[in-house]
């Protein structure tokens, strides 16, 4: 093993040991218990009355495998709108085997792309402890040997991951429905974003540029949060090999889908009983942080895989992040961070030549649980010899960069995290005077009014978990995209997240503490100039601390936050929630 994997993989156990040994017990106790064992006459009388006879036999005489689906089906997302017809597949495989299936229950999915720049953004985040919560409820049911969850998009994943954990006694099997075809390239749809956000392209052009990018049914195909889900899954041996990035409606898709109900009754039976609490160890969540570096993957995993593995009893935090990403290569160019897609990343080698690549490395872990019988290494054996393409992937011993592509940025204005891999390397030192705003709405006003014409730190706070429910800001992106592009040496600094999509401006973002929770952005006047050094990972005020010491903190009226959109139903989650590196948890 590398050292820095081992030595951060051996902090994370030391200092999850209390909490890790009592999730583990805590499964082991529900092990004891055989499914469906607490569970009296008329208990299991309602839960198989709808039924056909046949399969109500086998589940209560033959006590044949009862395999429950959490699915997040529905036609907003047009990567989830696919799962439909997956019930009816995942039946007529499990009834060849003389098992039955149930639907157990269905989670919400928000699309991100809809609600951009929208109120309902403000209830994304959370969306994903609502996932959470429903999964839990779908499996409190107690009738299930194993279960398949079905899901691909930002909140959703990290979502069943977490409610699944809570139910970590029980084998589990991530089914995804595969990204759309290629449409318009991504490059060219934001050169379009960027000419309308200047007023030298119509709503007409720009609508069209988006509709022949996002054309059918599948993942978008940047790799954004919903495909980075994937390449983790895939890197925590929680996906069926091969199955992330095969487009929906083929038969390699329903292939894999079967598969994957095959491989459920085989980690329920108790020859290779696998439960997914055990499986998804220290080494499993280090697996998965190394694969998002050395893809450039998502900021917001930076969030979500915290809570992902407290779900799980394990502690990490963004140190663990950083000293990884100094240590990983980045393997991929993908866009934001190059011109190709999700398929053509799929084409060039995907998932598989990645992982196989850092196993052979000694990057990432090769002797943990995995669904796939073989484990980690024989699940990359599809994969091929050499990159299909070096300008999509290529091997560790030729890296894009010897370093991963997030960095953890610290100082007086607190703890923030960066997405280098898309950002040149001429803007990842910046240094200029701030402009502060309180929303995006002000920016983009800003931005038209033509009064950031110039050298500028854009600092939008109060957007953290507690202010508004910390949603993502990728609206900001086209108007600071053209400023940089003028040549002005422009940054973002916020609490608020950024997409899975970031792009070329360097942004230091999820800054915590938050404004509203004592955080410094709440003492940033305009004017104050900001350093950002994403080389030396700093985020600093240039102020003496004398005048620094004596500001106080500017908090507005933020009422109109909780309301409209259904955002009132949000008021405990805001209030309670953690701060974004403990995972923005409302649980």
């Amino acid at each position: 093993m590398h050292p820095v994997v081992e030595r951060v993989t051996e902090g994370i156990r030391q200092r999850s040991s209390g909490t890790r040994s009592a999730y583990l017990a805590r499964i082991d106790a529900a092990v004891a218990r055989p499914p469906r064992g607490s569970l009296g006459c008329a208990n299991l009388a309602h839960a198989y009355a709808a039924l056909p006879g046949g399969e109500r036999i086998r589940v209560l005489v033959e006590r044949a495998p009862n395999i429950g689906i959490i699915t997040a089906y529905n036609d907003v997302l047009s990567a989830h709108q696919p799962f439909a017809g997956f019930p009816d597949v995942i039946r007529d495989e499990a009834a060849r085997l003389g098992a039955s299936v149930q639907v157990a229950g269905g989670t919400p999915a928000m699309c991100d792309g809809v609600t951009q720049g929208t109120p309902g953004m403000e209830m994304s985040l959370f969306s994903r402890d609502v996932i959470a919560m429903s999964t839990a409820v779908g499996l409190s049911h107690e009738t299930f040997d194993g279960v398949l969850l079905l899901g691909v998009c930002d909140k959703i994943i990290p979502g069943l991951l977490i409610g699944a954990l809570h139910f970590g006694h029980l084998p589990c099997v991530f089914v995804p429905a595969g990204p759309m075809t290629s449409g318009l390239s991504n490059s060219a749809k934001s050169e379009v974003r960027e000419r309308y956000a200047q007023g030298l392209a119509s709503r007409d052009e720009l609508q069209a540029a988006e509709s022949a990018a996002y054309h059918g049914a599948g993942t978008c195909t940047f790799y954004g949060t919903a495909n980075s889900n994937q390449m983790l899954l895939d890197a925590m041996g929680l996906h069926v090999p091969g199955a992330a990035f095969v487009h929906p409606g083929t038969p390699e898709r329903e292939a894999l889908t079967r598969q994957a109900t095959r491989t459920v009754l085989e980690l329920a039976g108790k020859q290779r009983f696998t439960p997914i609490g055990r499986l998804v160890d220290e080494r499993v969540i280090v697996n998965a942080m190394v694969a998002l570096l050395a893809t450039g993957g998502s900021t917001n995993h930076l969030i979500h895989w915290v809570a992902v593995a407290r779900a799980a009893g394990i502690t990490i935090d963004w140190t663990d992040f950083d000293e990884l990403s100094h240590a990983v290569p980045l393997l991929a160019s993908v866009y934001p961070n190059g011109k190709a897609d999700v398929n053509q990343f799929q084409a060039a080698g995907g998932p598989q030549f990645v992982i196989r690549e850092l196993l052979d490395a000694g990057l990432m872990h090769g002797d943990v649980l995995s669904i796939h019988a073989g484990g980690l290494r024989d699940a990359c054996a599809g994969a091929p010899a050499r990159s299909g393409d070096l300008a999509v992937v290529r091997p560790a011993a030729q890296p894009f960069s010897p370093t991963g592509g997030l960095r953890l940025l610290t100082g007086r204005l607190g703890r923030a995290v960066i997405k280098v891999s898309a950002v040149p390397a001429d803007r990842h030192v910046i240094e200029a005077p701030a402009r502060v705003f309180e929303s995006q709405e002000a920016l983009h006003a800003a931005f038209k009014a033509g009064e950031l014409e110039r050298d500028v730190v854009v600092v939008v706070r109060f957007q953290g978990p507690r202010a508004n429910g910390m949603p993502e800001l990728h609206k900001l992106t086209p108007p600071l995209a053209v400023l940089q592009k003028k040549g002005f040496r422009v940054a973002l600094v916020t609490d608020g997240r950024m997409s899975g999509a970031s792009g070329a401006v360097p942004a230091a973002i999820h800054v915590t503490p938050e404004a509203l929770g004592g955080g410094a952005l709440a003492r940033l006047r305009d004017g104050d100039v900001i350093r950002l050094d994403a080389d030396q990972g700093v985020l600093e005020v240039l102020l003496d601390e004398p005048t620094w010491a004596a500001r106080e903190a500017v908090v507005p009226d933020l009422e109109a936050n909780g309301h409209g959109w259904g955002r009132e139903l949000f008021t405990r989650f805001r209030a309670g929630a953690t701060g974004a590196e403990q995972g923005a948890c409302s649980w």
